[in-house]
């Protein structure tokens, strides 16, 4: 409950605030291109996009996410902005991995593995067949719960920054994911992992036992994505729970996360856009509210 009350009372603290819009100029190349509205409101629409670690050392982490979700859920039903209008949200759930094929040498041995991830496509399970969930969900916060718990079954190399790409661009191309991002809503991404970003466009290559698959999708390259995609900068938010250092909790250990904390230090740049916390922490509660807290603040002044 304490966390509970202490982000109710942010919400009624934290009003709109003036932020410096980022992203350039105010030309707009996104969904709504050719508005040329420079105007800040507030908005009162949330599109939010859970991209979490399905590898094999997460599951502690994703029972302690599942068990925060209905939270989660309540204090985004019952937020209201300060002209008094519920918050319209969508919330969807996707894991860090793709479908990979890549060969692990070791010494004369080689290890050819096959991996396969959901491609940035959202879940759709827990007996409910639409991809993202709404206020009106019947049991939304149950089901919410239940694809938070999104297993350890998936590939070994993480790579929430592509899959971030994926599910918003490929996969919205390709008919999966349509329908869930909307032009007047904030887009709020939460990436959740154990592991520094991974991410490569490659397929079938060579690692041995001590190196790194070739990572060629940069952080500054999601955050181009991004605001194109959303066609100026105040209109995305994102957070990162991982590791600031290498470090250990109950949870178990983690990796320091030097390309995710990179995308945060690039996304804000010029305004408030991102922010980290530690998955080390032994409790997730305090890395949701400061995530949600960024989101708040960020849908506080947007240009639309």
């Amino acid at each position: 409950m304490k966390f509970a009350a202490s982000f109710a009372l942010c919400l009624i603290a934290c009003g709109p605030s003036s932020r410096d819009p980022g992203g350039g100029d105010d030309t707009n190349t996104g969904p709504d291109a050719g508005d040329t509205t420079t105007t800040p409101r507030q908005c009162n629409k949330m599109d939010l996009v859970f991209v979490i670690d399905d590898s094999g050392s997460m599951s502690e982490e994703q029972s302690n996410l599942a068990t925060n979700f209905p939270m989660f859920a309540t204090l985004l039903s019952n937020y209201t902005t300060p002209d008094g209008q519920k918050i319209d949200y969508r919330i969807a759930v996707t894991t860090t991995g793709k479908d990979l094929m890549y060969t692990i040498t070791n010494g004369p041995i080689t290890l050819p593995q096959n991996e396969d991830g959901d491609n940035g496509a959202f879940r759709n399970n827990c007996n409910m067949t639409k991809r993202f969930l709404e206020p009106t969900d019947a049991n939304m916060q149950q089901v919410l719960s239940c694809r938070a718990n999104v297993g350890t079954g998936g590939p070994s190399y993480e790579m929430p920054l592509l899959m971030t790409k994926w599910a918003l661009g490929d996969r919205v191309t390709d008919g999966t994911n349509a329908g869930f991002l909307r032009n007047d809503a904030l887009l709020g991404v939460v990436m959740l992992t154990d592991e520094d970003d991974a991410s490569t466009m490659q397929n079938n290559f060579n690692v041995t036992v001590t190196s790194q698959p070739p990572v060629d999708y940069q952080p500054a390259d999601l955050i181009t994505f991004l605001d194109t995609l959303k066609g100026h900068r105040t209109r995305w938010a994102a957070g990162v729970i991982a590791g600031p250092t290498d470090c250990s909790s109950s949870f178990g250990n983690a990796a320091k996360a030097t390309r995710l904390q990179d995308f945060v230090m690039q996304a804000n740049s010029t305004s408030t856009q991102a922010s980290f916390s530690s998955i080390c922490d032994g409790n997730l509660t305090g890395a949701l509210q400061k995530t949600l807290d960024t989101f708040q603040a960020a849908c506080g002044v947007v240009i639309f």
